[in-house]
This record gives C-alpha cells, structure tokens and sequence, in this order.
C-alpha cells in the first residue's frame, strides 16, 4: 500500500506501473500484469514488444480490460470522494481498501483446507464498514461463489460463515433478482441451510438467516417459494414463541410479513397459529416497552384480518380483539391505524357479532370516541365514523355530548 500527500491510503495495485498513478481503464497483457489502458497503448507504439514490469517478450500486443480491477477502483473513488466531502471524514484505513488482501483471500477460498479461515476475514473484513461491503460486491464471482457454498457444502462453521457474509453484504448486491432467483432454484439447498440455522445455531445466526429469508421475498414467486419450504413457516413460529430475544422476534415478525402477502400463504400462517401466537406477544406486559416490535404484531393481525379464515379466528378470540382495543391511541400512530384497520375489517365490513360483541366489551365505544376526537389521519378517522354505527349511536350527537374536557389523548 502507497500513501500520498493527503494521508489517503491508495491500493497498490490501483497504481499503473508505468504512470504511478491511479488506474482509469485498467488493462491486462498476456503476462498477467495490469497497466492503465493508455500507458501501455504508448509503450507499445513506440516499438517495445516486452512487458514493462516483467520485461518478457510478448507473445501478443493485444490487451483486455480488466472488469474486476476497474469496478474495484470506481467503488474506492466513490468511497473516497464522500469521506473527503463529509464533515467529520477521517483519513481512510488499510483496512478499508486492502483490496489486494481480499483478492488473494478470494482465491484462498478454492482450497478446502483455507476456505475456513478465508471465509472468516472477509467476514471481518465485511463488517468493518459499508465501503468494504460495496467493495466485496463490486467484485465479479463472489456472490455466486457464496450461493453455491451455502447450497452445497458440508459443515456447521462453513454454512454458518457463509451466511454471516450474506447477511452482511446483502444490501449491498446490486442485482437483488438475480440473487434471489439464484438462492431459491430448486436443485440448490440454500433455503434448506438457512432452515438448518434457524434450528440448532447461535441467537445471532438465526436473525441473519431470518433476515436473508426476507431479503429474498421480492415478489409473490419468492414469498411463495420461501413459504412453502417444508417446516420453515412452523420453525418461524416455533422460534417467536420460544425465543426471549427482542430483536430476533422482531426479526421473524418482519420476515412473516414480508412473506405473508399472497392470500394462500395468509391462509397457511393462520391455520398454524399464529393469531395465538401474536396475540400472545401483544398481551404480555413486557410488549408494550417495543414500540416497533408491538407495530409489526399488529401489522401481522391486520394481515391476518384480510382473508376470512383470520378474521374468523380473531373474532372468536375475544383477548384478541381486547389486546387490540387497548393498544389504540396507545403506542403510536402506525400501531393505532394497524388497530383500527383491523377491527374495521372484522367489525364492520364483515359484520362479525363476535367480534363486535368482544369490542364493547373490551370498552371499545370509549376508544373509538376518544379517536374521533384526536388529530387522526382521515382514513383512520372514517374507519372510527364506521365503527361507531356497530352501536348504533348517531357519531354527531354522540361527540357533542361527550365530554370535550377529555385530555391527554395522544394524536394518531
């Protein structure tokens, strides 16, 4: 590595040997070695016919670019530029740009016995900034290189390292189709390695494998495939009611939404349970402490309300429905429309007597009166409007006799 007059440290093989200076359009000679495309255009016309760092003859003056090198120095000036332009920008690390060590651990990877310890560098050197994310990505092979470990190898540390790079690198992959479609083919065991984690590995190794499976849900093919591995939507359950970790919960509450959305996967959430198992989480005193965790439960039960097997089961479910009351105007504006949403769906659009028999009981009147008069948005104000004909009480003259005096209501 070369510093120059800025204290910027610049890869050494960023450097043309002819030139010293950084490389525009990298090209490579027959001997291997990469010059930038000008140097070595101006060498060959003025008559050498050797390569200038090795001085062996050349079998051929023709060069070819070098895609990998290329997009590896657009990345480190990308990562430069915003340093230098960024008000608390601080010099910028070896470790930051060691581009040529993480070539050569890329190459150490084709043998088994190092593959382990590569592997484990470049998870290193993956978390130790976003630059060497993008850096890792910019180059050509290595996600493939990545899918087919996790799909193919043998051995708990190589899956588990596997995955903590996917995890890290994952909002970095430019091509997030490709990546996707690639992780779920069929005749891959990606999805299956994933399922393995989720099962006997680390807190920690279960929220990335969660977190990569919701990565991977970017349409309703993706969602469905994820779904409807064998066991995966029960092992998801399993771990939110087993599991006390806050952050692994809301992991697996972000991954059932993501794929939750096609109706016959909404269909199959609920006859596994998971209004028990949601309603559970929203009842416990300790739930309400998260605010996000306590959205993305009610978001699962809004979800759950679209489609008739869910609604049914909320309604005979009358701590559900309480849990739901109790939580508007309570935790937050997303908490309170995910509420509202949902006992709209039940309650009045599909007219479920249960259901609107439990929100009276569970001094939903109140609620809804006290949201009628907060600084709601309009489409939850509309909704509030519609529940209030589920007891039968005229909205207008219902708020004028109301005591207005009414304070500390929190604004949805």
């Amino acid at each position: 590595m070369v510093k120059d007059d800025l204290c910027i440290t610049i890869p050494s093989d960023f450097r043309c040997p002819i030139s010293l200076d950084v490389m525009k359009s990298p090209v490579s000679l027959c001997t291997g070695v990469t010059y930038d495309r000008s140097s070595i255009q101006k060498w060959l016309d003025n008559g050498n016919n050797t390569c200038p760092a090795t001085m062996q003859v050349l079998q051929t003056k023709e060069f070819v670019p070098n895609h990998n090198l290329h997009r590896l120095i657009q990345i480190w000036s990308d990562s430069l530029r915003q340093r230098l332009h960024s008000p608390d920008s601080s010099p910028v690390s070896d470790s930051a740009l060691s581009s040529d060590h993480v070539l050569r651990l890329l190459k150490r990877m084709e043998d088994d016995k190092l593959r382990a310890d590569s592997l484990s560098r470049l998870v290193s050197f993956a978390a130790q900034s976003v630059e060497n994310r993008r850096l890792l990505c910019g180059i050509d092979g290595l996600v493939p290189v990545l899918v087919d470990l996790l799909g193919n190898v043998d051995g708990d540390v190589l899956i588990a390292q596997t995955v903590r790079l996917l995890h890290l690198i994952r909002n970095e992959i430019e091509d997030k189709e490709r990546f996707a479609k690639t992780m779920l083919k069929s005749d891959r065991n990606c999805i299956s390695s994933l399922l393995l984690i989720l099962r006997k590995e680390t807190v920690e190794l279960k929220i990335c494998s969660v977190n990569l499976l919701e990565h991977l849900a970017i349409d309703a093919e993706a969602k469905i495939a994820i779904a409807e591995t064998d066991g995966l939507m029960q092992d998801l359950l399993k771990l939110m009611n087993s599991e006390n970790d806050s952050a692994l919960i809301e992991s697996v509450l972000s991954c059932l939404i993501s794929i939750s959305m096609p109706k016959r996967i909404k269909i199959k959430l609920v006859h596994l349970g998971v209004i028990k198992s949601v309603t559970k989480l929203l009842s416990e005193p300790n739930s309400s402490s998260s605010i996000s965790m306590t959205e993305k439960v009610l978001k699962v039960l809004e979800t759950a309300s679209t489609v008739r097997e869910g609604r049914t089961e909320i309604g005979e479910d009358s701590a559900c429905i309480a849990a739901i009351v109790q939580k508007v105007l309570k935790v937050s504006n997303t908490a309170t429309e995910h509420s509202v949403t949902t006992l709209w769906s039940i309650c009045y659009l599909f007219r479920d007597e249960k259901a609107a028999e439990a929100l009276t009981k569970a001094n939903g009147l109140t609620k809804i009166l006290l949201l009628m008069q907060s600084n709601c948005s309009a489409p939850v104000r509309q909704m509030a409007r519609d529940l209030l004909k589920i007891f039968r009480i005229n909205s207008k003259s219902c708020l004028s006799s109301y005591d207005t005096k009414t304070t500390h209501i929190m604004p949805c």
